[in-house]
């Protein structure tokens, strides 16, 4: 008797721990930041986005790469990664990334780079006609210091049609007295040769250009506040994306040996068609690294 109530005690008990297991396993994350995965992240306004698992596939248009070179695919934050050996993905025109993008954009990608001190890493560009620099690119300076220095120095610029003209913006890893006199603050990010998620905005109404590593903001104050009242950013046309590289490259023109493919990997690259305020850089952030 004491026996079979024993094993009925222990059957009971065992039911319950399972029970209570799947309810746990049953029950949804947390929200981070009022969001539920990285997808939701001001959703109406997204317009593109390449989660590069094992394809250089846009997943809202299904537009693949029309000419690529030099990638492959390996593990990165969420699922696979792009990784480039001197490569890049170019794509024809996606209609979502054009006009829709002058009055502000942000782009992000989970970056993996490091300084060579030879030749910078383009990130993405969107192409203007024959020329080195598109309208938008998002890059890393990683010819700018030692291989052995730690710091990334990552840079967006823009290249308007109107009288705005060239404008950018990035990070300062070291400042002198004079600098720091005159209000430049400098960030030494120590994420070379590691995944981090920068993110470069663009708000035409306040003309202010911000760069963002792993939730933070980093770019130098001296430099957010680009062009003079009145000047708004104007796009050239025809224009394409390009993930890894300046047009010229991609289309075999160039005869300068600064441009070059990126040498590093990449992964989920999202654009946006306004810039994206903190909290929502932030909660991103925190989703891909999740995984979610």
């Amino acid at each position: 008797m004491k026996t079979t109530k024993l094993f009925s005690m222990l059957v009971v008990a065992a039911m319950a721990v399972s029970l209570i297991g799947c309810k746990a396993k049953d029950e949804p994350l947390p929200p981070i930041g009022g969001y539920n995965s990285a997808d939701e992240v001001a959703k109406s306004d997204l317009v593109a986005y390449w989660p590069l698992n094992g394809n250089g596939i846009e997943s809202l248009s299904s537009a693949a790469p029309a000419n690529s070179k030099n990638v492959t695919w390996t593990d990165g934050v969420k699922g696979q990664a792009a990784s480039f050996n001197v490569g890049f993905l170019a794509y024809n025109a996606i209609a979502n990334l054009g006009a829709n993008l002058q009055t502000g954009f942000t782009i992000s990608a989970w970056i993996k780079l490091t300084n060579n001190g030879s030749t910078g890493s383009v990130i993405f560009s969107l192409s203007r006609p024959n020329e080195w620099a598109g309208n938008i690119n998002f890059m890393s300076e990683t010819g700018w210091m030692k291989a052995t220095s730690d710091s990334l120095t990552v840079k967006g610029l823009i290249v308007s049609s109107t009288d705005l003209g060239w404008q950018d913006t990035r990070n300062t890893v070291a400042a002198n007295a004079a600098d720091l006199a005159a209000g430049h603050i400098a960030y030494p990010n120590k994420i070379g040769g590691k995944w981090a998620h920068a993110v470069y905005t663009w708000d035409n109404t306040t003309r202010l250009a911000k760069i963002y590593v792993n939730g933070v903001k980093i770019s130098n104050p001296v430099w957010e506040q680009r062009g003079a009242a009145g000047q708004t950013f104007a796009m050239t046309t025809p224009t394409h994306p390009i993930i890894g590289a300046f047009e010229t490259f991609a289309n075999g023109t160039t005869t300068d040996s600064w441009n070059t493919g990126l040498v590093g990997q990449l992964d989920e690259i999202r654009v946006w068609k306004r810039a994206l305020i903190l909290s929502d850089i932030g909660a991103l952030y925190e989703l891909e690294k999740a995984g979610r």
